[in-house]
């Protein structure tokens, strides 16, 4: 069974799994297909709870809704799931965790959640026909200690925030959310993941959105319509993800504010030389820069520190060996490991013949 990871861990296995197969440094590497496989669907998965079917954990309890099962073995979880409801049953006390995904559910009563206002942890609502107007007031609004509230694959035009301040993961991927007003999350300052992908954001939208979290490590806005990189982050923030937007440039200095950031994904954007500073991406946290599918026609300068670069599918006619390295010594030198600048226009003859001194530790260059 693939257990789901985020993709920086997906990055670190993958990495590991490509050193089992490589020997030396290649110009191209042809993953194996079954690895790749593996790979893909690893770096795929979404909906990380940690789910355990009620069948592995004995029968369920005397004061169980009908429709549901809250295993002996583990009695602070409901199991609602793929039951075809229409509608959220009756919660009994001392549940934690409930989940209450892939159903029919297209509205959330009043005192749905009375029972357990100030003891459930975890709401799983993912693939329902939920609908912001049909959630009653009395219902999300009152979950004080909610740490993690799964919502994606719904019908919600707005994000769906409880008052707890202990919630630290928030995913509502795939709805059609247009608008993020500003204040929402400031006092979340537990608050380490949100993943807001597959919906209709725009960048003023989110104009204040993430102002005031402390905690937030991961922010994943892709397939939106956003035209900027989102502002307000946090400098806390290690992962953000904004592939599939309309993003045509990146404010000076932007990167600079964030100083843990490690993993950067700006494919499939509308990126042109022109929109992109000189040294904006010079910045030594950076780990990982994708800015594949894009309209740029020369390699941005990155910083020596940067390990994987993803450049496929731009316009880049030339190879300039300082966009890596301005000065080559023993101690001065890239330590870029992976670089795909296959679908450009440009080859491995494009490359000067000192390459190999600056991209020492390049074991991977891919032109085609």
């Amino acid at each position: 069974m693939i257990r789901c990871h985020s993709y920086g861990s997906w990055l670190v296995l993958s990495q590991r799994m490509k050193r089992l197969l490589m020997h030396g440094t290649k110009i191209m590497f042809p993953l194996r297909a079954a690895i790749l496989a593996v790979l893909v669907s690893v770096a795929l998965c979404q909906d990380d709870y940690d789910y355990r079917p009620p069948s592995m954990l004995g029968p369920s309890g005397p004061n169980c809704d009908p429709e549901c099962d809250c295993p002996i073995h583990f009695p602070t979880a409901m199991y609602c799931d793929s039951r075809k409801l229409k509608f959220v049953p009756t919660v009994p006390t001392g549940i934690k965790y409930l989940y209450l995904q892939n159903n029919q559910i297209e509205e959330i009563k009043a005192g749905a959640f009375d029972n357990v206002t100030g003891g459930l942890r975890w709401l799983v609502l993912d693939n329902n026909q939920i609908t912001n107007a049909k959630i009653q007031k009395g219902t999300i609004d009152k979950l004080t200690v909610l740490e993690k509230l799964f919502f994606s694959h719904n019908n919600l035009t707005e994000p769906v925030i409880p008052p707890s301040k202990s919630l630290d993961e928030l995913k509502m991927m795939h709805n059609q959310i247009s608008k993020f007003p500003a204040g929402l999350l400031s006092d979340k300052e537990n608050l380490t993941s949100i993943h807001l992908q597959h919906n209709q954001l725009s960048t003023e939208a989110i104009g204040g959105a993430f102002k005031g979290l402390k905690s937030l490590v991961s922010l994943d806005v892709s397939h939106n319509k956003l035209k900027k990189l989102p502002a307000g982050v946090p400098s806390s923030l290690e992962i953000l993800y904004a592939d599939y937007n309309d993003i045509d440039g990146i404010g000076a200095g932007y990167l600079n504010k964030l100083t843990t950031l490690r993993y950067l994904r700006i494919a499939h954007n509308k990126l042109v030389d022109s929109g992109i500073p000189a040294g904006v991406f010079n910045v030594t946290s950076l780990v990982e820069l994708d800015l594949s599918f894009n309209k740029l026609q020369s390699i941005p300068e990155i910083n020596e520190q940067l390990q994987q670069l993803y450049l496929q599918a731009n316009e880049i006619n030339k190879f300039e060996l300082t966009s890596f390295c301005k000065l080559v010594t023993t101690v001065n030198f890239s330590h870029l490991k992976h670089l795909r600048l296959d679908a450009n226009q440009i080859t491995y003859s494009s490359m000067p013949p000192e390459y190999s001194n600056c991209l020492r530790h390049a074991s991977e260059i891919i032109f085609e």
